[in-house]
């Protein structure tokens, strides 16, 4: 995608085609999402010494193929003993603040019951949790170490300000990552980067919001999240593609067309 010139005049509204108004991803997808690109959370878990309190911890953490969230924890740690007592327990998970605005990003908190893994499951379990956390293999076969597995009862998701609801768990079970989830930081990295004047552009055309500053926040399979600033403020705008995504290349494609249909067809 080529670069736009600062100095260019203003552009003319949008005049190609209607975009069809593609839905957003549901909270179900976007919790989905955000657990299977995130791998170390806070757990809290119910604590044996002052009844009633919340005891966090630093959790690292695996996925099985239903999105429950796996441990590998030690029989000496706090919260496995918190857990054998009272399997109830909370992971909250969050992402990176590319920005530093750590109330501007997302973040879930699963709320269930977390128990040792059967013995059916324990080869998957393993298998999914290495993946994630190569260094393990250190002391995975240590006799104080077991896998425990959280099982969804609810999650709350917050996707920003203004932004959050509850997920049932069966809906997040149900969900799928996005397949944007992996290529999604380089993608806005670039366009922060490199592509700030034709996201003011989209955000003229789409949007009907005039800005001096734009910084793209978030995307995924059916669009982008901007952040503008305007002379009225900041405001946030969501833009859908022309068509679903599936990869990083089709998303470098896409917002080339959409910029060349507001400038006309030139470069």
């Amino acid at each position: 995608m080529s670069s736009t010139d600062t100095a260019a005049p203003r552009q003319h509204a949008y005049t190609g085609p209607a975009l069809p108004q593609t839905p957003e991803p549901s909270h179900a997808e976007r919790v989905r999402t955000l657990f299977s690109i995130t791998s170390v959370a806070t757990l809290s878990t119910v604590s044996r010494k002052h009844p009633g309190f919340p005891f966090g911890s630093l959790m690292p953490f695996g996925l099985d193929a239903a999105g429950r969230p796996t441990f590998l924890i030690s029989n000496m740690a706090m919260h496995t003993q918190n857990l054998k007592a009272d399997p109830r327990c909370s992971l909250f998970v969050e992402q990176k603040a590319e920005d530093g605005d750590v109330l501007g990003a997302a973040r879930a908190t699963l709320i269930g019951q977390a128990e040792p893994v059967p013995s059916g499951d324990l080869a998957e379990v393993r298998e999914s949790y290495l993946a994630r956390h190569e260094k393990s293999r250190y002391w995975v076969d240590f006799a104080d170490f077991s896998f425990f597995r959280l099982e969804p009862l609810d999650l709350y998701y917050v996707g920003g300000f203004g932004v959050m609801g509850w997920v049932g768990a069966q809906d997040y079970v149900d969900a799928a990552p996005d397949p944007l989830a992996q290529a999604a930081p380089g993608i806005l990295s670039h366009m922060n980067a490199d592509h700030v004047d034709a996201m003011i552009k989209l955000a003229q055309a789409h949007a009907q919001i005039e800005a001096t500053e734009a910084a793209m926040t978030a995307v995924d399979r059916l669009g982008f999240n901007l952040r503008l600033k305007t002379a009225d403020g900041m405001k946030g705008a969501r833009i859908n593609f022309l068509r679903e995504v599936a990869n990083a290349q089709e998303t470098r494609k896409v917002l080339v067309e959409m910029i060349r249909l507001i400038e006309g067809g030139k470069e």
